[in-house]
Protein backbone atom coordinates (compact mmCIF):
# COMPACT_ATOMS: atom_id res chain seq x y z
CA UNK A 1 0.00 0.00 0.00
CA UNK A 2 2.69 2.49 0.78
CA UNK A 3 4.38 1.48 -1.80
CA UNK A 4 1.40 2.55 -4.52
CA UNK A 5 1.18 6.04 -2.51
CA UNK A 6 4.70 6.88 -3.49
CA UNK A 7 4.22 5.44 -6.86
CA UNK A 8 1.24 7.86 -6.97
CA UNK A 9 3.12 10.72 -5.67
CA UNK A 10 6.07 10.45 -8.24
CA UNK A 11 4.01 10.42 -11.24
CA UNK A 12 1.92 13.57 -9.86
CA UNK A 13 5.17 15.28 -8.97
CA UNK A 14 6.80 14.26 -12.82
CA UNK A 15 3.22 15.69 -14.52
CA UNK A 16 3.53 19.16 -11.97
CA UNK A 17 7.06 19.40 -13.39
CA UNK A 18 6.40 18.98 -16.81
CA UNK A 19 3.46 21.31 -16.83
CA UNK A 20 5.62 23.94 -15.42
CA UNK A 21 8.37 23.28 -18.37
CA UNK A 22 5.53 23.84 -20.89
CA UNK A 23 4.07 26.93 -19.32
CA UNK A 24 7.70 28.05 -19.29
CA UNK A 25 8.29 27.33 -23.10
CA UNK A 26 5.47 28.82 -24.42
CA UNK A 27 5.90 32.17 -22.28
CA UNK A 28 8.99 32.30 -23.25
CA UNK A 29 8.13 31.68 -27.17
CA UNK A 30 5.49 34.32 -26.72
CA UNK A 31 7.63 36.80 -25.54
CA UNK A 32 8.39 39.98 -27.12
CA UNK A 33 12.02 41.66 -27.51
CA UNK A 34 11.51 45.44 -27.29
CA UNK A 35 14.20 47.81 -29.18
CA UNK A 36 16.62 49.06 -27.07
CA UNK A 37 15.67 52.94 -26.54
CA UNK A 38 19.36 54.43 -26.10
CA UNK A 39 20.52 52.47 -29.43
CA UNK A 40 21.25 54.38 -32.87
CA UNK A 41 18.58 54.11 -35.65
CA UNK A 42 19.20 51.98 -38.64
CA UNK A 43 20.56 54.34 -41.03
CA UNK A 44 18.77 53.99 -44.43
CA UNK A 45 21.32 53.94 -47.77
CA UNK A 46 19.26 54.65 -51.00
CA UNK A 47 19.62 54.40 -54.84
CA UNK A 48 18.13 57.65 -56.25
CA UNK A 49 18.03 56.18 -60.32
CA UNK A 50 17.88 59.41 -63.22
CA UNK A 51 16.49 57.32 -65.87
CA UNK A 52 16.57 59.40 -69.05
CA UNK A 53 15.66 56.72 -71.23
CA UNK A 54 12.55 56.04 -72.53
CA UNK A 55 12.72 52.43 -71.53
CA UNK A 56 11.37 51.08 -68.36
CA UNK A 57 14.58 49.24 -66.49
CA UNK A 58 14.76 46.66 -64.02
CA UNK A 59 17.36 47.38 -61.40
CA UNK A 60 19.85 45.00 -60.00
CA UNK A 61 22.60 45.37 -56.89
CA UNK A 62 25.41 43.46 -57.01
CA UNK A 63 27.69 42.70 -53.94
CA UNK A 64 30.69 40.16 -55.55
CA UNK A 65 28.82 37.28 -57.05
CA UNK A 66 25.63 38.00 -54.88
CA UNK A 67 22.62 39.40 -57.19
CA UNK A 68 19.59 41.21 -56.01
CA UNK A 69 16.72 42.84 -57.97
CA UNK A 70 15.92 46.23 -56.00
CA UNK A 71 12.93 47.12 -58.62
CA UNK A 72 11.55 48.87 -62.24
CA UNK A 73 12.81 52.48 -62.63
CA UNK A 74 10.42 53.84 -65.18
CA UNK A 75 11.31 55.90 -68.41
CA UNK A 76 12.16 59.14 -68.53
CA UNK A 77 11.93 59.80 -64.50
CA UNK A 78 13.54 59.46 -61.11
CA UNK A 79 13.45 56.27 -58.79
CA UNK A 80 14.33 55.89 -55.23
CA UNK A 81 15.90 52.70 -53.93
CA UNK A 82 15.97 51.52 -50.02
CA UNK A 83 19.21 49.31 -50.51
CA UNK A 84 18.88 46.47 -48.04
CA UNK A 85 20.61 47.09 -44.36
CA UNK A 86 21.83 43.30 -45.44
CA UNK A 87 24.06 44.53 -48.04
CA UNK A 88 25.68 46.88 -46.21
CA UNK A 89 28.72 45.61 -43.96
CA UNK A 90 30.95 49.25 -43.43
CA UNK A 91 32.16 50.41 -46.41
CA UNK A 92 31.03 48.27 -48.99
CA UNK A 93 32.01 48.36 -52.38
CA UNK A 94 29.00 47.61 -54.88
CA UNK A 95 27.99 47.46 -58.50
CA UNK A 96 24.42 48.35 -60.32
CA UNK A 97 22.83 46.34 -63.38
CA UNK A 98 20.14 48.00 -65.75
CA UNK A 99 18.25 46.00 -67.87
CA UNK A 100 16.06 47.50 -70.21
CA UNK A 101 12.88 45.82 -70.34
CA UNK A 102 11.99 45.07 -74.20
CA UNK A 103 15.45 44.84 -74.68
CA UNK A 104 18.65 43.00 -74.62
CA UNK A 105 20.97 45.33 -74.40
CA UNK A 106 22.67 45.71 -70.35
CA UNK A 107 24.50 47.73 -68.51
CA UNK A 108 26.83 47.41 -65.55
CA UNK A 109 28.15 50.11 -63.24
CA UNK A 110 31.68 50.45 -62.21
CA UNK A 111 32.31 49.39 -58.88
CA UNK A 112 31.51 51.96 -55.83
CA UNK A 113 32.24 51.78 -52.22
CA UNK A 114 29.00 52.39 -50.29
CA UNK A 115 28.62 53.29 -46.79
CA UNK A 116 25.48 53.14 -44.24
CA UNK A 117 23.69 56.43 -44.92
CA UNK A 118 24.87 57.29 -48.01
CA UNK A 119 22.35 57.69 -51.38
CA UNK A 120 23.74 56.44 -54.26
CA UNK A 121 23.09 57.77 -57.93
CA UNK A 122 23.01 55.85 -60.94
CA UNK A 123 22.25 58.12 -64.21
CA UNK A 124 20.91 56.41 -67.01
CA UNK A 125 21.24 58.25 -70.17
CA UNK A 126 19.02 58.45 -72.96
CA UNK A 127 20.04 56.00 -75.90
Amino acid sequence: MKTLQVETYRRARRAAWMMVMTLSALAAGCSRNSPDPNAEPAQVTRLRVQNQAFLDMTIYLYRGSQRMRLGVANGNSTTRFTIPSSMIFGATPLRFQADPIGSNRQSVSEEITVNPGDEVTLQIPPQ
